[in-house]
């Protein structure tokens, strides 16, 4: 070990690390978090990883180390014996899928919990430590450059309360969902942070974080192609997409396909060199391919449904019922459903929206159908919106 605070809890060396990943793994649960940077990287750059245990003290691991072995954590974070606790458990789930191309078996999101337990959409780490232990975390070093070395010793008393008072939040959340009912609520929501397709970039589909108004096939064709030879370049360079070629490049491209390496240079925001070296004529070659394709495999950009005027009137009860539901049952209004999820439900009662199933149906989905058929209504008593039976 490394002694970079007095408490010596920092792992640098494989024999340390496996005793204590030997010792995390006889434990019913642990708390986990890292720390990573990624401004300018395309896959996250692990620079610390934090456990700690139900009782003593929290442990850094220094995976920058060379020569250290992080396959015994590995191994834990596959453990199904084990519950890992995270707070915002989807970039850390990101950066242990491309690390260890596999994800965390099980897993607890005390944000999500929260969520779930009256705290308010999306609550902070710092904020939620706060209201359940009375402890405020000094956030000073969260965005200082974590892959310096040596870290200072705030930074790893930063970094290791980060597990330490996740200890208690989720004590304290188990206890409250225990008490309401609603550990199995929980249970479903982890169940999309589980699935590997979450965190899997398909350079295919790619093309559809970039706009382009354009009704023509044959434009979604090349801006597909574009789009995924960026990503695929993204990738090997491990060099946000960005960096490559910008999103309104991509735009250009799509909307005004270039033949050569002289119009390829002319598309606005073009890096120079890529446009005259082989990279630029691996994207030509996938523009050329894109036009030859047939329209019929293009793909096709989602149309959102305009909600019909007359069906205004609706969409604002529905908010008005989310809003008494959500109030009653003290859960976040976002986590029941989304202001697109609600215009959905208003358009049509089969609606294929999570509010239409699971608990979300028990606590809203199945009164929000009842009030579009009239069998309940909404009105005001003592100044508060009231669900009224018919």
């Amino acid at each position: 070990m490394t002694i970079m605070s007095k408490t010596d809890q920092i792992i640098t060396e494989n024999e340390p690390l496996k005793a204590l990943c030997d010792a995390l793994a006889k434990e019913s649960y642990i708390t986990v978090d890292t720390e990573f940077l990624r401004d300018r990287t395309y896959y996250p750059k692990l620079c610390l990883i934090q456990v700690a245990a139900p009782e003593g003290l929290p442990m850094a691991i220094d995976p920058l180390v060379k020569g250290l072995d992080l396959s015994p954590f590995y191994e834990l974070m596959r453990n199904q014996n084990v519950l890992k606790i995270f707070h915002a458990a989807r970039q850390d789930m990101e950066i242990f899928f491309h690390e260890m191309e596999d994800l965390p078996q099980p897993i607890f999101d005390t944000q999500v919990a929260a969520m779930v337990c009256g705290y308010g959409e999306q609550i902070g780490y710092l904020n939620l430590i706060h209201d359940i232990c009375g402890h405020t975390i000094d956030k000073g070093p969260q965005f200082t450059d974590w892959s310096r070395r040596p870290l200072s010793a705030k930074q790893l008393n930063y970094a290791l309360d980060d597990v330490t008072y996740l200890r208690d939040a989720y004590l304290h959340l188990e206890k409250r969902l225990d008490e309401t009912g609603r550990t199995a609520w929980v249970k479903q929501e982890m169940d999309v942070l589980r699935n590997t397709s979450t965190y899997e970039n398909l350079p295919e589909e790619s093309w559809g974080r970039i706009k382009v108004r354009s009704q023509k096939p044959r434009v979604y064709c090349v801006l597909q192609a574009a789009a995924a030879w960026r990503e695929r370049e993204a990738q090997r360079r491990n060099a946000p997409r960005n960096r490559v070629i910008r999103d309104e490049a991509i735009a250009d491209i799509a909307i005004h396909p270039p033949q050569s390496k002289e119009e390829l240079k002319k598309i606005r925001n073009m890096p120079s060199d890529l446009a005259s070296n082989q990279h630029g004529e691996a994207l030509l070659k996938e523009i050329q391919n894109a036009l030859q394709s047939p329209k019929g495999a293009c793909p096709v950009p989602d149309k959102k449904e305009k909600l019909p005027q007359d069906l205004r009137p609706v969409l604002e009860m529905l908010k008005m019922l989310l809003r008494i539901q959500a109030s009653d049952h003290e859960v976040a209004v976002k986590l029941i459903a989304s202001s697109d999820d609600l215009e959905q439900l208003a358009m049509r009662d089969d609606a294929n929206i999570p509010a239409l199933k699971g608990w979300r149906y028990e606590i809203f989905g199945q009164d929000a159908l009842d009030l579009k058929q009239g069998k309940i209504a909404l009105g005001l008593k003592d100044g508060h919106i009231i669900k009224i039976k018919s």
